[in-house]
């Protein structure tokens, strides 16, 4: 069995925490510096690591090469999975005519640029994020703004940022599920303390999300609808969280969010009109439709809101599940050793995949997109055609994913993460602000704040217990932080390029453009952790 070395440059911390980066000073150079589209910089990452994992971290060559298999095996299920039959939906409706009347409908409810980013990106986003998670929000909300008008890139930057809030309770509460499980803390106390982290956040992330899309002078004649999105999520998330708990916080405070703006269209309109610079003028005329075309319009994103919430169901995920196919990775399950402070002890790492082919979340994507071609008459030749064309838009957008995660699974595997992980863990009194921006790095590496607080949930408790900080608020900052990293994940960045067709010149700007936001939303992240753990820690649920 190899045992994983988290020093294994000269004995020394800090030189293996460089040599350890290597592969993210790669991504960010190629996509932030020299703008590569996203597949070159993951697999030059992905190279990268192996190189790392090989040369400084002596792991042996068949254990390299089943990391980076079974990393991307995972991206392609569950992951890839789900952006390919939501992107298979968007274009259904696209192919049959039926988003022109999807369009009309919200465009008759605002045409407001503004509005539509918050009740799409923001309120329908952090629905489906509750409900599904791992790609699917973005993928269909992005595609549904590009669909309207919006340009590809502001379509895919809107919804990366605005899918923050909703992150660290998605999927019906996984992220939590896991740091319970893996923590061994109370799960109701970790929902309570990374709400309480994140509902002052989300009460912001509104009024940011229209900042960016034009500052001061945009967002001013649009208070009201931003304040009504802010407060009906921010303060559902923090009542949920703390009293309901986290499998029902996401799709309460959406609702929540989706009921007040609606509420608020009726009585209120805003005064002036925003379109992007340089943007094709949105038609002032739109429209008028039957009932049943817009039932039919909007019958396949029902079919999916019911079908994932079907899907989420305990009775019926537990029946779906028992049909899923596990099974030890060939060469990696139990072959590595795991070291303190890590983990409490040496214990082996598991590498069991879970093809659960049924009860994944893209499956319930397929069925809508099944039913929707039925629905909507669409033949059998003409949904192949549509089933094809959706392979080629895709094909360089799932490479992106599977060599992303093959290189944060072989980062994981060979010890390298917990090497920036304990580089983060010495930061000694200031470790309140960089807990969530170990949390942030663990998603910006693997995608997910499920994955990231599996990686990183228990070394959080350790570091907390080491320096008398109260765990369970440092490892709720964890899965708060993380939040912020999705939408520099490059498995983020291709999901929403992908859904939106855009041009792989523009990843990297999409990249650029987020990193900044992403940053400075982690470090408030961050600064809210600090504030709990020195000025109110009464404020933080404890044992």
């Amino acid at each position: 069995m190899w045992r994983q070395n988290y020093t294994p440059v000269a004995d020394s911390l800090a030189l293996s925490a460089v040599v350890a980066a290597a592969p993210v000073f790669v991504l960010l150079y190629l996509l932030g510096v020299k703008r590569k589209p996203a597949w070159v910089a993951a697999l030059s990452g992905l190279g990268t690591a192996a190189i790392v994992a090989l040369v400084a971290y002596r792991m042996p060559a068949s254990t390299v090469a089943a990391a980076t298999t079974y990393g991307a095996a995972f991206g392609l299920f569950p992951i890839g999975w789900v952006v390919f039959c939501a992107i298979l939906l968007y274009r259904i409706t696209l192919e049959t005519g039926k988003f022109e009347i999807v369009k009309d409908s919200v465009g008759g409810l605002t045409d407001d640029r503004r509005i539509q980013a918050l009740l799409i990106a923001f309120a329908f986003g952090a629905f489906i994020e509750g409900a599904a998670g791992f790609g699917t929000p973005v993928a269909v909300a992005a595609a549904m703004l590009a669909g309207l008008g919006f340009s590809p890139f502001y379509a895919a930057g809107i919804c990366l940022l605005a899918n923050t809030a909703p992150v660290a309770f998605g999927s019906i509460g996984t992220p939590i599920l896991t740091l319970a499980t893996v923590t061994g803390l109370p799960m109701d106390k970790l929902s309570a303390a990374t709400g309480r982290i994140c509902a002052p956040v989300s009460l912001i992330v509104p009024a940011y999300l229209i900042m960016v899309m034009g500052g001061w002078r945009v967002m001013k004649p649009v208070l009201p609808a931003v304040a009504a999105c802010g407060l009906s999520f921010a303060g559902m998330q923090f009542v949920a969280s703390n009293w309901i708990g986290p499998q029902l916080t996401d799709i309460l405070s959406s609702l929540a969010t989706i009921g007040a703006l609606i509420l608020l269209l009726v009585v209120w309109k805003p005064r002036d009109r925003f379109e992007f610079e340089n943007a094709d003028p949105q038609p002032t005329v739109l429209r008028r439709h039957s009932r049943r075309e817009l039932l039919l319009a909007w019958g396949p994103y029902a079919f999916l809101v019911i079908l994932v919430l079907l899907w989420g169901w305990p009775p019926v995920r537990g029946f779906l599940n028992s049909y899923r196919i596990e099974f030890a990775w060939p060469a990696l399950h139990h072959s590595i050793e795991r070291m303190p402070p890590v983990t409490p002890a040496p214990s082996p790492y598991p590498a069991v995949y879970n093809f659960n082919w049924l009860a994944a979340s893209g499956t319930a994507c397929l069925f809508a997109a099944l039913l929707s071609a039925l629905l909507l008459r669409m033949g059998p030749l003409r949904f192949g055609r549509v089933f094809w064309a959706t392979c080629k838009q895709l094909a360089l957008p799932e490479l992106t994913i599977a060599a992303v995660l093959g290189l944060a699974f072989l980062m994981n595997y060979s010890g390298a993460t917990a090497t920036l992980g304990l580089a983060f863990a010495a930061t000694g009194a200031l470790f309140p602000f960089f807990s969530a921006m170990l949390g942030w790095l663990g998603v910006f590496l693997t995608g997910s704040d499920t994955s990231a607080n599996a990686l990183f949930g228990n070394l959080q408790v350790i570091t907390a217990g080491r320096l008398g900080f109260n765990p369970v608020l440092m490892a709720a900052s964890n899965s708060a932080g993380g939040v912020m990293g999705k939408m520099i994940s490059l498995q983020s960045i291709a999901v929403a390029a992908a859904a939106t067709s855009m041009a792989r010149a523009d990843e990297g700007r999409l990249f650029r453009f987020t990193l900044r936001h992403s940053v400075l939303l982690a470090s408030l992240i961050g600064l809210v952790t600090v504030f709990y753990a020195y000025v109110m820690p009464a404020w933080a649920p404890g044992l």
